[in-house]
């Protein structure tokens, strides 16, 4: 299975962005891609506009969405990628992520981690998701979802892995600032040793993101790093390598403390 991955700083107008998702999706199947994975918030530019989700954002069937679904259908492959949703309930958004393929929504995933660190708070305009990411199916792989600052809380990870992941797709918006890109690399590589995954990460560049889209085995070897420019990389992903890395560390099976996954999705 092939994933593609695309770093880009997204502008003001969700129309541009979701032309560009396209344009990435093309790309993608041109290149043999599987799936897509693309930043989070790829709807519209907020790390320097924080009031940006709340004018941008369209239910999950608007016109972005659509933009996914169709190309999805178009050329046949997964495409990912994050966008903010309105929540009535609280008068504020979600900073949701979208997966569609053939045509379908086939999983949405409400960020649960926001934001309050670092001098910022994504709580004052998102609202928090309710239950675990997913795992979807990928040409016979199950990929797991997150967003961002999920990448902090390894639990989320695990229960990720619990439920049978082989790959771990982080969409991000990583923020600049000291030591952060340190921290990126190693929490990526990290959660990919730990839960012996292929961790594969799409970031957004920009004035404010760090780019950095990376990829890692389970094993922990670098696979892919697209520094901080506009670009496109592919990852293979191996079923056979997890296998064997598994066997040799069994860490997941050596657990002492376990997972339900379903109790976090109710």
């Amino acid at each position: 299975m092939r994933i593609a991955v695309t770093q880009f700083d997204p502008t003001p107008e969700p129309a541009d962005n979701a032309g560009y998702l396209v344009a990435a999706a093309a790309r993608a199947a041109d290149a043999g891609a599987d799936m897509l994975l693309a930043p989070e918030g790829s709807l519209v530019a907020f790390l320097t506009d924080p009031q940006a989700p709340a004018r941008a954002a369209q239910p999950a069937d608007g016109p972005f969405g659509q933009a996914l679904l169709a190309a999805s259908s178009e050329h046949g492959i997964t495409v990912v990628a994050g966008t903010f949703v309105p929540d009535p309930e609280s008068g504020r958004v979600r900073n949701t992520l979208l997966a569609a393929a053939g045509g379908e929504l086939v999983a949405r995933y409400d960020k649960v981690h926001l934001y309050d660190a670092f001098s910022y708070l994504e709580s004052d305009t998102v609202a928090p998701g309710r239950s675990a990411p997913p795992v979807i199916e990928v040409a016979g792989v199950r990929v797991g979802l997150a967003t961002c600052y999920d990448l902090r809380f390894p639990e989320l990870f695990r229960l990720l892995a619990a439920d049978g992941a082989q790959v771990l797709a982080l969409a991000s918006a990583w923020v600049r600032g000291p030591l952060k890109e340190e921290h990126w690399s190693t929490l990526l590589r990290a959660r990919a040793i730990e839960n012996t995954c292929y961790v594969v990460a799409a970031d957004q560049i920009g004035k404010a993101g760090i780019g950095r889209s990376m990829a890692f085995d389970p094993f922990g070897l670098q696979l892919l790093d697209l520094g901080a420019v506009p670009g496109d990389g592919v990852v293979d992903i191996d079923p056979e390598r997890v296998a064997t890395v598994r066997e040799g560390n069994p860490a997941l099976a050596n657990r002492r403390f376990r997972i339900d996954p379903q109790v976090h999705r109710s």
